[in-house]
């Protein structure tokens, strides 16, 4: 039997594509607690994913190393204000956070140890974090499970009425056939190589598709797009620091074809209606592969090794004996380099997408 809450509080304290595979959790909650007030933490600069996201009332921020007076201004905030608190990392901060929040907690475990025995006495109910085989929103969705309420599969995109407006000043986005690349993902070791876009930029542009680009706005993500640019056809259109999450998902939504590695973006893009092409290296897609629009199993969507697709998703693994070796690329490091996205040849990439998608 499900509880009874007027008040839940669900904790997010990670990155920006955490915050978007938890929102089918979200909605979950919405839908079997409709009357209920909803709110979600979340580390601050992480909040747009949920822009327009009528799910939750309200979005409550922490930096993500908060020193005494910012733990205070939250600890006043949260302090029993809620019925129910539900953390989807198994961390001691947001732990903690659902200590301070809520009587009531379901809380994601780390897996048993008699340092992490705490986290277990705390919760009302827990399920133990599989960092492996279990696919994100699966993991999350074992909390609905605890609280024995429906599941919804469902990825909630971010949404703004403003979209339209702001990108009809950059092209004819609602009529021209456009696909959408992004290059750059929030850290090196999940990068293909510069040589690859120039060559699916020229392909693309042959086949009477103009090309976007998607980027944010951090000085090394522009550097190095300029420098992709420099290599592309002049038709190429460079959005990237120009649109918000809302602008991106909306502008996926109506293009042909998405393509990026491992982001935030192109777990935004599976959400879409669109074709998607995820280029993924170290990481392992049991856990972490873009969740496919209108799936609907308990089943982690994707294999562990092997080029794949999955509803909208084609996902292209690069080859080498280590993938997925889930390590921060060749070097140990999130600046070092992945050998099997280096190698990953542009002509297995057109070939896939032809094969897929027939364009």
């Amino acid at each position: 039997m499900k509880y009874t809450a007027n008040k839940i509080l669900l904790i997010i304290t990670r990155q920006i594509g955490d915050v978007l595979l938890a929102t089918p959790l979200l909605h979950s909650l919405r839908k079997a607690y409709p009357q209920a007030q909803i709110d979600v933490l979340v580390y601050q600069g992480k909040q747009s994913i949920l822009e327009g996201n009528t799910d939750c009332n309200k979005i409550l921020t922490i930096v993500e190393r908060p020193n005494f007076a910012q733990s205070w201004k939250l600890f006043k905030r949260i302090f029993r204000q809620y019925d129910l608190a539900l953390s989807t990392l198994a961390g001691d901060r947001p732990t903690f956070y659902s200590l301070l929040a809520a009587p009531k907690r379901v809380n994601i475990v780390p897996s048993r140890h008699w340092k992490n025995q705490w986290k277990r006495w705390i919760a009302k109910y827990y399920t133990e974090l599989d960092d492996e085989h279990t696919h994100t929103v699966i993991q999350y969705l074992r909390l609905a499970d605890l609280l024995d309420i429906p599941r919804s599969y469902k990825v909630i995109l971010p949404y703004s009425a403003q979209t339209a407006s702001k990108l009809d000043k950059y092209f004819h986005w609602q009529t021209e056939p456009f696909v959408v690349l992004h290059l750059v993902p929030m850290w090196h070791y999940k990068r293909w190589t510069l040589m690859g876009w120039q060559q699916l930029a020229h392909y693309f542009t042959q086949q009477n598709l103009r090309v976007v680009l998607t980027g944010s706005h951090t000085q090394s993500e522009m550097e190095y797009i300029q420098q992709a640019i420099s290599l592309m056809p002049t038709s190429v259109i460079n959005l990237a620091g120009q649109l918000d999450l809302s602008d991106v998902a909306q502008l996926i939504q109506v293009s042909r074809l998405y393509i990026g590695p491992d982001t935030a973006v192109t777990h935004l893009a599976a959400a879409t209606d669109t074709p998607i092409v995820a280029l993924y290296g170290p990481t392992n897609p049991l856990k972490w592969a873009p969740f496919p629009k209108d799936y609907q199993q308990d089943k982690t969507p994707f294999q562990k090794v092997g080029i794949q697709q999955v509803n909208n998703v084609l996902l292209i693994q690069g080859k080498k004996d280590c993938v997925p070796c889930h390590q921060e690329g060749c070097q140990r490091h999130r600046q070092s380099q992945s050998d099997c996205l280096e190698e990953l040849q542009s002509q297995t990439v057109i070939e896939r997408i032809q094969l897929a998608f027939k364009l």
